[in-house]
């Protein structure tokens, strides 16, 4: 199992420790660095920032959101950092949901969601292979551009500049048990945003069948700490962002997720007391028990204990969210 250091986005503004942080886990032989966006900063000028002062380590975007920007957009980012990094770049890409795409990039929604996926999927390897131009008759992406409210004048191209590499990592982050069978088939990796060791059936037979090299890379908080319910409060202040505000109460893929996961009654009581403003009170609902499932919190002993289980199943890459060089040192040494 490889490790891997998740920096997230930003928040109020850039954080100075990222670039060390990331340093840091280059030099204690980490694989990969990853960037992310929400609504504010966005995944690929970090993660060009951070390519820029390492010279080995892959750099991923963990996730890097489909609304927004086009696939080709998407796809000249990508093989620009590729070359620009000497070919370590991975691209990590996630639909969001409703609330995000549609108040944040103003656009819809898609109705069929595993197919704009797919369609966008597509156009990115088609970017990155240069075989042909670029030519996509889909439902949510067409190449050429051929709606009601064009000119008619588009023709398919192929990027100008040739891609480093045509087989540049796609992973695809994704919750329902259709979208991650569907991401086994398309994609070169998953990136799960929640993963408890013990309780894999939680994506029931999505992960039948992958393939070989596939990549299957959940994020984790990871503290050592004395204080095990201390250590769990970051834990829990996300959760209780992403199941309570990351979606609206009646279509939210976070709280779907935890629901699955053994949590149904925690994760309804979670939304309802963010959306009614109590945020305080939504992250103490929290369960310490599904956070501490999710992370590695706590003395060495116990997260080296806890690490096995990690290491016992199928991920690939633990993507660890942690804030300082002392637990990046103890995770190197556990996992060696």
């Amino acid at each position: 199992m490889r490790l891997g250091l998740a920096l997230g986005y930003w928040g109020r503004g850039p954080d100075p420790a990222h670039l060390a942080l990331a340093t840091e886990a280059e030099r204690l032989g980490y694989d990969s660095v990853w960037t992310a966006e929400a609504w504010g900063s966005d995944a690929f000028t970090a993660l060009t920032w951070i390519a820029a002062h390492t010279s080995r380590i892959r750099l991923g975007t963990a996730i890097a959101q489909m609304a927004a920007r086009t696939p080709t957009a998407t796809a000249m980012h990508a093989l620009t950092l590729d070359h620009l990094s000497g070919g370590r770049m991975m691209l990590g890409l996630g639909l969001s949901g409703p609330q995000v795409v549609e108040g944040w990039y103003g656009r819809p929604f898609p109705a069929s969601p595993l197919t704009a996926t797919r369609e966008y999927v597509d156009v990115v390897r088609q970017v990155l292979a240069r075989k042909a131009p670029v030519t996509l008759d889909g439902r949510f992406h067409t190449h050429p551009y051929a709606g009601p409210d064009g000119t008619g004048l588009g023709k398919p191209l192929k990027p100008i500049t040739h891609p480093l590499r045509a087989d540049l990592p796609v992973l695809l982050g994704a919750e329902g048990p259709r979208n991650i069978a569907q991401t086994t088939r398309i994609a070169d990796g998953w990136l799960p945003l929640y993963w408890s060791p013990t309780r894999t059936d939680a994506y029931g037979a999505a992960l039948a069948g992958v393939p070989e090299g596939f990549m299957i890379a959940p994020m984790a908080r990871a503290k050592v700490c004395d204080d095990v319910a201390e250590g769990l409060l970051p834990v829990k202040a996300m959760l209780g962002f992403y199941i309570g505000g990351m979606g609206h109460a009646a279509r939210n893929f976070h709280a779907d997720l935890m629901a699955r996961m053994g949590y149904e009654a925690a994760a309804r009581r979670i939304q309802e007391l963010f959306l009614a403003g109590r945020k305080e009170e939504a992250v103490l609902a929290v369960p310490d028990a599904f956070a501490d499932e999710i992370s590695l919190v706590g003395p060495r002993e116990r997260i080296a204990e806890r690490l096995q289980l990690w290491r016992s199943g199928p991920v690939t890459d633990l993507l660890v969210t942690a804030p300082d060089p002392h637990t990046l040192r103890v995770l190197a040494e556990l996992n060696a």
